[in-house]
C-alpha cells in the first residue's frame, strides 16, 4: 500500500553533516506522521524524530540539539538534517510512516529498507 524510499546516507567524517530524505508513494491517507528510527550494531532500534503537519515535530532528547526534521506534505517527503555527527550516530536509519483514514483507522507502520550512515575518519 505504501512504499518508502530513503536516500542520503553514506560515509561522513566526525563533525560533518548529512541530510536524509524519505519519499513516500502509494495510497494516500487523511493524515499521517512520518519519522525516523535508527539501529546501531548490537543495539535495539531507537526513535530519532517524527513530524506531522498539524502537531509539529518530536525528537529523542539526546538528538534534538543536532538533528532537525522537516516535511514537505505536497511531496509526501520527510527530511532529517543531521549536524555535528559523531561515531555514535553510525547506524542504519529507517523511515517510518503511520497513516490514518478518514474514519480514524491507523494504517501501518510502514518502513523503508533503511539507509546506512557511517561516521568515521
Amino acid at each position: 500500500q505504501v512504499q518508502l524510499v530513503e536516500s542520503g546516507g553514506g560515509l561522513v567524517p566526525p563533525g560533518g553533516s548529512l541530510r536524509l530524505t524519505c519519499a513516500a508513494s502509494g495510497r494516500t491517507f487523511n493524515t499521517y506522521v512520518m519519522g525516523w528510527f535508527r539501529q546501531a550494531p548490537g543495539k535495539e532500534r531507537e526513535f530519532v524524530a517524527a513530524i506531522t503537519r498539524v502537531s509539529g515535530d518530536y525528537y529523542a532528547d539526546s538528538l534534538k540539539a543536532r538533528f532537525s526534521i522537516s516535511i514537505d506534505n505536497s511531496k509526501d517527503t520527510v527530511y532529517l538534517q543531521m549536524d555535528s555527527l559523531n561515531p555514535d550516530d553510525t547506524a542504519v536509519y529507517y523511515c517510518n510512516l503511520n497513516g490514518s483514514t478518514v474514519s480514524g483507522e491507523v494504517m501501518g507502520p510502514y518502513w523503508g529498507q533503511g539507509t546506512q550512515v557511517t561516521v568515521s575518519s
